[in-house]
């Protein structure tokens, strides 16, 4: 068994990989910046090591940093987190180089799908169902032009490399395709160093939908239910859910034994999931994350899985102690982000907490790194906390985070829990009845009746 991790992250993630470690007995060294000396995932961890300045390149991006301070602590294993090099194929390979066990999946799993268009390829051999799209990448204008008259308008324009929104732009006609195709290679290429762009057919009133996977280096695969995640502004995701309201028993059954088949298939180890888009029936893979997500909380809260703890054990060897028989759904499980964000405009509020006061009672859970005193640095991602909430029911789900976000106090930044507290009143939100535009939409008309009044 691994007896000592070094956590390769900060913040909220790294504390609930702590506190997993601390359930298995496991050491764990925690790395740091300059500017998160004081943070609380530094001082719970039983070592901790400086590996460069605030900004993320200079520390939680430095490879040769990251693995001289696991050579120096002496640990088995390097744990990525979320982000950073969570899903570099490069920096796990460098890990088993050096003789450290990497807590994720294979580098070769990393890389087939961290290229959109190759995870796109497989997805295809191995039974999932894709957006009709381009076979590879499109390189010049005129093809796209081409490709766009045969599918049909919208298209979507994507980076091979990359998420979060960057590198994607829609065109609704041909007028529209040049600036398009040229903004999504220019952003592309600023953001992943790789210009390289596909396309796809536009869904119109999509929701997201992925499922959580798991799988042992014996062949043994299991799923932890679907999320809805169709909560998003500019493709960032704001409110997770589990299960999804807008699924039957049938879909989600078809869903599972998809992924579960193509995940056999694959010969795919650790944590994964794999992201869809569902629009009139139909599922359309979209692309998979080989790493712990953000949203795992609310698929350990109605399966009582600890998603971390299995994947620390996966890692190590162990088989999986249960079937996809054993694991049973219960109740209902959202999940609100809490961005030290302008809950209106949205800009990053970084600073010190002057107050902070969690909410608690039964079904509440926080996963978060805040404290009173706390200065947030200005250099890395705004999410500060998240708010889990879990009900026998979606309705008591509801009241209960409701409660939890009446009780919720932050203050010296702002936050986006006022936002999440419309959210939770809004009639569409309640009825379950939402898709991946709806909050922009929620937003540009809340705009529009504040500029006239």
């Amino acid at each position: 068994m691994i007896s000592k991790i070094l956590i390769a992250n900060r913040g909220e993630v790294a504390l609930r990989i702590m506190r997993a470690c601390k359930d298995l007995g496991i050491k764990t060294v925690a790395v740091h910046s300059t500017a998160d000396e004081e943070s609380m995932h530094v001082r719970l961890a039983d070592e901790s090591v400086c590996i460069g300045l605030g900004p993320s390149k200079e520390s939680y991006l430095n490879i040769p940093a990251i693995l001289t301070a696991a050579d120096i602590s002496g640990v088995d294993a390097i744990h990525p987190g979320v982000g950073f090099l969570s899903e570099n194929a490069a920096f796990a390979a460098m890990v088993e180089e050096h003789g450290f066990t990497f807590i994720g999946p294979t580098p070769e799993h990393i890389t087939i799908m961290g290229d959109k268009i190759t995870a796109k390829d497989t997805a295809i051999k191995l039974g999932i169902p894709c957006v009709p799209g381009s076979k590879g990448a499109v390189d010049a204008l005129e093809d796209a032009k081409t490709f766009a008259r045969e599918i049909g308008y919208p298209i979507l324009i994507k980076a091979a490399s990359g998420g979060g929104g960057k590198g994607m732009k829609v065109a609704t006609s041909e007028a529209e395709i040049e600036s398009a195709f040229s903004l999504a290679r220019s952003e592309a290429k600023a953001n992943f160093g790789n210009d390289a762009v596909y396309m796809e057919k536009y869904l119109s009133h999509p929701r997201h939908i992925e499922v959580q996977i798991l799988a042992d280096q014996h062949g043994n695969v299991v799923h932890l239910g679907e999320r809805d995640c169709s909560i998003q502004r500019r493709h960032q995701k704001v409110w997770e859910e589990a299960r999804s309201p807008a699924l039957s028993a049938a879909e989600r059954k078809e869903l599972g034994d998809v992924v579960l088949k193509a995940m056999k298939s694959l010969g795919y180890r650790g944590v994964g999931t794999i992201e869809f888009l569902y629009e009139d029936g139909k599922f359309y893979f979209i692309e998979m994350n080989t790493r712990l997500q953000v949203e795992h909380p609310i698929s350990e809260m109605i399966t009582g899985i600890d998603l971390v703890r299995e994947q620390i054990k996966v890692a190590a060897g162990e088989k999986l102690a249960f079937t996809q028989g054993d694991i049973t759904f219960k109740g209902h499980a959202i999940e609100c982000r809490i961005n030290a964000e302008h809950p209106e405009t949205f800009v990053p509020s970084p600073g010190k907490i002057l107050n902070y006061l969690a909410p608690g009672g039964i079904g509440v859970r926080i996963d978060s790194h805040l404290f009173t005193g706390y200065s947030i640095p200005p250099y890395y991602d705004s999410l500060v906390a998240k708010l889990i909430v879990h009900g026998d029911t979606r309705e008591e789900c509801l009241a209960r985070l409701r409660r939890a976000l009446s009780e919720y106090v932050i203050t010296g930044i702002q936050t986006l829990i006022p936002l999440h507290q419309e959210l939770a009143n809004d009639p569409d939100i309640i009825k379950g009845e939402y898709n991946i535009h709806w909050l922009e939409k929620w937003l540009k008309t809340k705009e529009e009746i504040k500029e006239a009044a």
